[in-house]
């Protein structure tokens, strides 16, 4: 590395001091012009129900009220789903949810809005019908948003009758709420030419376009949206930002004023869906060693009223049920439950760790079983690198496997083997306080499992004065991608970071764009800002060439400056002077995932670019008698390839599993039993981690070893895969409760392990201990 390389060293996030000092814009802090209005919306009040009418007449008498839309209103089509035609912007016919929007106040303040909006109950009459409230019911009833799913592999009904050893259970994991900072918010300001500017927060701006065009009856290019940077997106504004901009926009354009429609949290919560909960069945076979040999499961996924992305999640989630190991004979069996529930969406791992997650309780239930260190199980299970052993049910091979190594390597670091003898004795001493300890590896497939979304385009201009601005079709929602991308631009014409910036993301400068997800977004848009600036470099070695009398080949570009040989001129100067001979001093950039395909109905295929690898020690303090468990430590060591960025890829580690163990640990999502109302719809409910709730030794490292495959400068995605690493947290809880009860015992500990939870646990495997 050199001094003036700009990728592969830490840099602080392009707008972290307009974080802390409170300029950075917002959707909420752009200036509002004159003549501004305000929506809210009105809710379904039962969970299941036929719409009879609307009391309009009571709504349009409220204070400050200038209009009332209803379904009717909306001029072109009613439905924002994402890939099925199913998710209404504004319930027509059929109430589906307790929360569902049924009609659109605006009004000429917020506040006069929300008053109006929350006369719902009044206005709205209805003929209540059953409704559908967890996934099993259901499963049971053969209620789905979508057919079954089945990804199989051997044959698993053999294998299970033949093995040595058989082991069968259900299990759950619930939903978790996205809890981004800045909640739903969309901001429509009608233009000349029956246009539309939609400034929006939103993790996928051209479908914003697309949905918004198609209700109000529009062209793509009359439909203009924006994004400078979201308050956290973590896949909650994916898809489900649609229903808001919808709204918005055909407020703004009936009324021909600017119109902004945002959320409080408890309607964010009672409106949006979530990471979907899962439910799972299954029956294992395996031998003495603990070597898996054949496995049947049920994944039985809760995704709410429509089907919005629950497809590809399910999909995600067989792709990732084998995690880090290799599985003989499988047979997999996704099924997408309709309930009459918030229509659950894209969440940070898209289904895979909901899918990982159940091979890990799998094994660590198989060593308990045949009295094995989980560890050892799962390393024996691992994908090797030869052989039939390096192919995952679905066909991909597992190439550039480092997982034992890195195992190997976090198991020394950690001192694993003598933590987990000094917990031995402590817990044989301790009569009140247990501990606990657990590692868990993960794997995890990094490109969309839809091919034709892993695409991204570019645009770098260079100023007479030198200065360079990229606009690229990823969003910022504070994961660094502007950064990241602007070091990309910045190393490739051989300039100080300082010199380069990236503007607001802009349906009208990159068109057709991808969802800022799947991990992708340092990949795509990283490989075509690069691919715009060097041609720029390419036009600009050729005249410096020529300046020179070299060749092309020999033109350096470093430190802001130029050379061949003794022979320099700075940046600027080259720049000016391409500028005086006409040349071309702007770019497009594209880029295309090479090698994917994937045949959806089979689920066979390469869906997957590369893998990512980690791994992570959790060990945890558990008091038996209030169920209380903290984190008292945790090692983790992950694989980014060649990072582009340590600081920002360390961090995002940090968060993702801070994140991830407030999912399995404290953040419980309730509905009520008879209503369907959630009932944790606000902070006071609904319990995110804070920052005593992080490891007080928290130990990350990255394992620095290139990417095998031709990603951006050989590093890999970090947004996703690093969520699998709290599973540890989650397994260390259920080792310190079986520690409590008899030599060998299986605790049933559900996720996630509130104290509640614990606490049942604890009572189960006390009273196995007393039979």
């Amino acid at each position: 590395m050199s001094a003036h390389d700009q990728v592969g060293v830490s840099r602080p996030h392009e707008s972290a001091a307009l974080h802390v000092s409170g300029e950075a814009i917002y959707t909420d802090d752009i200036a509002e012009p004159a003549g501004t209005l305000h929506a809210a919306l009105g809710l379904s009040p039962v969970a299941h129900g036929r719409l009879l009418s609307i009391d309009l007449d009571l709504l349009r008498a409220q204070p400050g009220v200038l209009a009332v839309l209803t379904a009717a209103d909306i001029p072109g089509s009613n439905n924002c789903g994402p890939l099925l035609h199913d998710d209404p912007i504004l319930a027509a016919d059929v109430l589906s949810y307790l929360g569902q929007p049924v009609f659109a106040v605006i009004a000429s303040s917020r506040d006069l809005a929300r008053r109006a909006a929350a006369l719902a109950k009044t206005a709205i009459r209805f003929e209540a019908l059953p409704a559908v409230l967890n996934a099993k019911a259901a499963h049971e009833l053969g209620q789905y948003v979508l057919p079954p799913m089945h990804l199989s592999r051997g044959d698993a009904a053999s294998a299970l009758a033949t093995a040595p050893q058989r082991l069968s259970g259900s299990w759950s994991v619930g939903g978790q709420e996205q809890f981004y900072l800045e909640g739903q918010i969309s901001y429509a300001l009608p233009q000349e030419q029956q246009a539309m500017l939609l400034c929006c927060s939103t993790q996928h701006p051209s479908e914003m376009q697309q949905l918004v065009a198609h209700a109000l009856g529009y062209a793509a290019h009359q439909v203009q949206v924006q994004c400078r940077r979201m308050g956290g997106g973590f896949g909650g504004k994916e898809s489900q930002s649609a229903l808001f901009a919808c709204v918005a926009a055909i407020a703004a354009a009936k009324l021909r004023r600017p119109v902004k429609l945002r959320l409080d949290r408890d309607d964010d919560f009672m409106i949006t869906g979530r990471r979907h909960g899962f439910d799972y069945r299954w029956d294992v076979g395996f031998d003495e060693t603990g070597m898996i040999l054949g496995a049947e499961v049920d994944l039985i996924s809760n995704c709410g009223h429509s089907a919005d992305l629950s497809a590809p999640v399910m999909a995600r989630a067989l792709c990732h049920f084998d995690n880090a190991y290799f599985l003989p004979h499988v047979a997999l069996h996704g099924f997408c439950a309709r309930t009459n529930t918030q229509s659950n969406t894209a969440f940070r791992g898209f289904g895979g760790p909901q899918g990982a997650l159940a091979i890990e309780m799998i094994l660590d239930s198989v060593a308990r079983r045949l009295g094995l260190d989980p560890l050892l199980v799962r390393q024996r299970n691992l994908y090797s690198d030869s052989g039939e052993r390096n192919i995952t049910p679905y066909g991909q091979q597992v190439e550039d496997n480092i997982l034992a190594a890195l195992i190997n390597r976090l198991v020394d670091n950690s001192d694993y083997q003598t933590r987990r003898e000094a917990i031995a004795v402590y817990n044989r001493h301790s009569l009140v306080l247990k501990k606990g300890l657990a590692l868990t590896p993960l794997k995890f497939g990094i490109s969309f499992n839809v091919v034709h979304l892993n695409q991204a385009g570019a645009l770098v201009h260079v100023y007479t004065d030198g200065s360079v601005l990229v606009n690229h079709g990823g969003t910022e929602m504070g994961q660094g991608l502007n950064t990241k991308v602007a070091q990309v631009v910045a190393h490739e014409l051989g300039l100080p970071l300082s010199s380069v910036r990236c503007s607001a993301t802009d349906t009208q400068k990159i068109a057709n764009t991808s969802a800022t997800a799947a991990s992708t977004g340092s990949d795509l848009n990283g490989k075509a800002a690069q691919d715009a600036a060097r041609k720029i470099k390419q036009r600009l070695s050729s005249l410096a060439a020529q300046l020179f009398g070299c060749t092309p080949e020999k033109v350096l570009f470093g430190g802001g400056r130029v050379s061949a040989g003794e022979q320099s001129l700075s940046f600027a100067e080259l720049v000016h002077k391409a500028y005086m001979q006409r040349i071309q001093l702007w770019a497009d950039g594209f880029y295309t995932t090479p090698g994917l395909h994937w045949d959806r109905a089979n689920l066979r295929g390469k869906p997957f670019y590369y893998f990512a690898y980690g791994a992570a020690v959790a060990e945890v303090l558990v008091d038996t008698l209030s169920g209380e468990s903290r984190v008292t430590r945790a090692d983790v060591l992950h694989d980014v390839g060649k990072s582009l960025n340590p600081a920002l890829d360390i961090g995002q580690i940090e968060g993702a599993f801070v994140q991830g163990m407030g999912w399995l640990t404290t953040e419980e999502l309730r509905w009520h039993p008879q209503t369907g109302a959630l009932l944790t719809h606000a902070p006071s409910t609904y319990k995110i981690p804070t920052a005593n709730d992080s490891p007080p030794d928290f130990r990350v490292s990255l394992f620095d070893q290139a990417n095998a495959i031709d990603s951006i400068h050989r590093s890999k995605a970090v947004g996703e895969p690093p969520l699998l690493l709290p599973f540890s947290v989650l397994l260390a809880i259920k080792d310190a409760v079986a520690s409590a009860g008899p030599v060998g015992c299986d605790p049933l500990l559900m996720a996630p392990a509130t104290a509640e939870a614990v606490l049942s646990a604890l009572q189960a495997v006390r009273a196995v201990g007393t039979v």
